[in-house]
């Protein structure tokens, strides 16, 4: 059981409008399972009220002062979203629910997980 304080609503609104941009931007989806998506954004909105950015939720950051050192480790997607489109959080999924693997290099362990999932995304 999370027992942090729930962040603002206009922090967890400016959340929720930054991963629709970034869906868009990468033709990628909601999870079919509300809940696996506003656990994420909460997670992120809780990090942009205590530290003041939102520390990747997907990470463990056993120093948060630490992690806003290195710019970055925060407020952008992760390196695999950007580099491979695979999002293991699930924030940014095909539209049953499957983080994108096509990209992914050989024995990577999305791979081993969720099998080959090839996405084109629709124009």
């Amino acid at each position: 059981m999370n027992s942090a304080p729930r962040p603002p609503q206009r922090v967890i609104d400016q959340i929720k409008a930054c991963v629709e941009k970034y869906r868009r931007k990468t033709g990628t989806s909601a999870h079919p399972d509300a809940a696996v998506t506003e656990s994420v954004v909460l997670g992120l909105a809780q990090n942009v009220d205590e530290v003041g950015r939102p520390l990747r939720h997907c990470n463990f950051h056993a120093d948060k002062q630490a992690e806003l050192a290195d710019s970055r480790r925060s407020v952008r997607a992760c390196d695999e979203m950007q580099r491979y489109k695979y999002c293991h959080c699930l924030l940014f999924v095909t539209p049953d629910g499957r983080p994108v693997t096509e990209y992914l290099p050989e024995g990577h362990e999305g791979r081993g997980i969720y099998g080959l999932v090839d996405y084109r995304a629709p124009d």
